[in-house]
Protein backbone atom coordinates (compact mmCIF):
# COMPACT_ATOMS: atom_id res chain seq x y z
CA UNK A 1 0.00 0.00 0.00
CA UNK A 2 1.60 3.49 -1.13
CA UNK A 3 1.85 6.66 1.37
CA UNK A 4 -0.70 8.23 -0.34
CA UNK A 5 -3.47 5.24 -0.40
CA UNK A 6 -2.63 4.68 3.75
CA UNK A 7 -3.16 8.94 4.46
CA UNK A 8 -6.47 8.85 2.43
CA UNK A 9 -7.50 5.67 4.71
CA UNK A 10 -6.82 7.30 7.91
CA UNK A 11 -8.29 10.48 6.81
CA UNK A 12 -11.40 8.72 6.08
CA UNK A 13 -11.34 6.94 8.93
CA UNK A 14 -10.74 9.97 11.64
CA UNK A 15 -13.67 11.59 9.58
CA UNK A 16 -15.95 8.25 10.65
CA UNK A 17 -14.53 7.99 14.03
CA UNK A 18 -15.73 12.08 14.82
CA UNK A 19 -18.67 11.14 12.92
CA UNK A 20 -19.25 8.00 15.26
CA UNK A 21 -18.74 10.35 18.31
CA UNK A 22 -21.20 12.77 16.88
CA UNK A 23 -23.99 10.27 16.54
CA UNK A 24 -22.97 9.08 20.42
CA UNK A 25 -23.77 12.82 21.12
CA UNK A 26 -26.56 13.12 19.19
CA UNK A 27 -28.59 9.31 20.39
CA UNK A 28 -27.73 10.70 24.24
CA UNK A 29 -29.31 13.83 23.83
CA UNK A 30 -32.04 12.00 22.43
CA UNK A 31 -32.10 9.95 24.85
CA UNK A 32 -32.37 12.86 27.82
CA UNK A 33 -34.94 14.70 25.53
CA UNK A 34 -37.02 11.65 25.56
CA UNK A 35 -37.19 11.43 21.41
CA UNK A 36 -39.42 9.07 19.92
CA UNK A 37 -37.93 5.79 20.60
CA UNK A 38 -37.82 4.04 16.61
CA UNK A 39 -35.60 7.28 15.85
CA UNK A 40 -32.99 6.42 18.70
CA UNK A 41 -33.28 2.86 17.47
CA UNK A 42 -32.44 4.27 13.70
CA UNK A 43 -29.52 6.48 14.97
CA UNK A 44 -27.95 3.13 16.66
CA UNK A 45 -28.31 1.30 13.86
CA UNK A 46 -26.32 4.26 11.57
CA UNK A 47 -23.78 4.21 14.79
CA UNK A 48 -23.36 0.66 14.48
CA UNK A 49 -22.56 0.62 10.98
CA UNK A 50 -20.02 3.52 11.14
CA UNK A 51 -18.44 1.23 13.91
CA UNK A 52 -18.32 -1.55 10.91
CA UNK A 53 -16.78 0.50 8.51
CA UNK A 54 -14.17 2.17 10.98
CA UNK A 55 -13.26 -1.63 11.77
CA UNK A 56 -12.60 -2.53 8.03
CA UNK A 57 -10.71 0.64 7.73
CA UNK A 58 -8.73 -0.41 11.04
CA UNK A 59 -7.72 -3.88 9.48
CA UNK A 60 -6.39 -2.09 5.93
CA UNK A 61 -4.10 0.26 8.49
CA UNK A 62 -2.69 -2.08 10.64
CA UNK A 63 -2.07 -5.26 8.52
CA UNK A 64 -2.22 -9.05 10.22
CA UNK A 65 1.06 -10.18 11.24
CA UNK A 66 1.59 -13.80 11.68
CA UNK A 67 3.47 -14.41 14.87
Amino acid sequence: MSDQEQTEIRLEFAKLKQEHADFDAAINAMIATACDPLQIQRMKKKKLMLKDKLSKLEDRIIPDIIA
